[in-house]
């Protein structure tokens, strides 16, 4: 009982054969283990969301008003914070590949199959609208990738 309860406990890689998940995160993906290349860590990652955050956050301050947002007036505030964020990240790694703040964090949105392809638009929708619901990129597998990045067949990599 114990064994499986330590594994359970251990997380998603305890319950692989003992070697199947690599040395270093995203070692079965291809992936280096450091420098350009190499999966993100997930600091990089949080940083890389608040850089588009807030900027996203003000624009949609300065359109509602400023007074109406920090008076405690019934606003469409945080519905807008949501779309501009939505919008610019779908915009961005669809024709660049990585948002703004995954720019200046050093990240980019790569392809599995292809790293150097573009992403495209429809994978694009797909994994924004999934990062939407919160719950998917709290989900990670051994590789650390969310389960936006398992469905739609990307992975988050540093650019430098």
């Amino acid at each position: 009982m114990g064994r499986e309860t330590g594994s359970w406990l251990s997380g998603a890689s305890a319950a692989l054969p003992e070697g199947a998940h690599g040395d270093y995160r995203g070692q079965g993906l291809g992936l280096p283990r450091a420098g350009a290349g190499s999966l993100a860590s997930t600091g990089r990652r949080v940083v890389a969301l608040l850089l588009d955050w807030v900027p996203s956050a003000l624009i949609a301050a300065a359109v509602v008003g400023p007074s109406r947002v920090f008076g405690g007036e019934q606003t469409s505030f945080d519905t807008l914070t949501l779309g501009i964020w939505f919008a610019v990240g779908v915009l961005t790694v669809t024709l660049f590949g990585f948002t703004p703040g995954q720019y200046f964090a050093g990240l980019r949105v790569a392809r599995i199959e292809d790293p150097d392809m573009r992403v495209g638009i429809i994978r694009a929708l797909a994994r924004n609208l999934l990062i939407v619901f919160l719950v998917p990129p709290l989900i990670q597998d051994v590789d650390g990738r969310g389960m936006q990045d398992r469905a739609t067949g990307t992975v988050v990599v540093r650019t430098r």
